[in-house]
């Protein structure tokens, strides 16, 4: 009955340490970069993403917007069409 005792009691230790490691692990971060510096990603111990970074010089900010405004005025096209309201006058 010792002996069992004794085991359950690791088990539970070993339990305590894992719940502690998975707690530290969603405050550690790791970083990687691709394109020689120019993405940078930082995820947590949970590989959970944390943020990206791209350097302007990747992509013109301008073309970004663009395209983001090209395709706002489709979906909300999608919607106004079947309502009669011309594309374009609700955004």
């Amino acid at each position: 009955m010792g002996q069992q005792f004794k085991m359950l009691k690791q088990l539970q230790q070993m339990q305590a340490k894992m719940a502690k490691i998975q707690e530290e692990l969603g405050e550690k971060t790791v970083t990687g970069t691709a394109g020689g510096g120019m993405v940078e990603v930082v995820a947590n111990g949970h590989q959970k993403v944390l943020s990206v970074t791209v350097k302007p010089e990747v992509v013109d900010p301008a073309d970004v917007e663009e395209k983001a405004r090209e395709l706002a005025t489709k979906e909300m096209g999608a919607v106004t069409a079947g309502m009669g309201i011309p594309p374009g006058l609700m955004g």
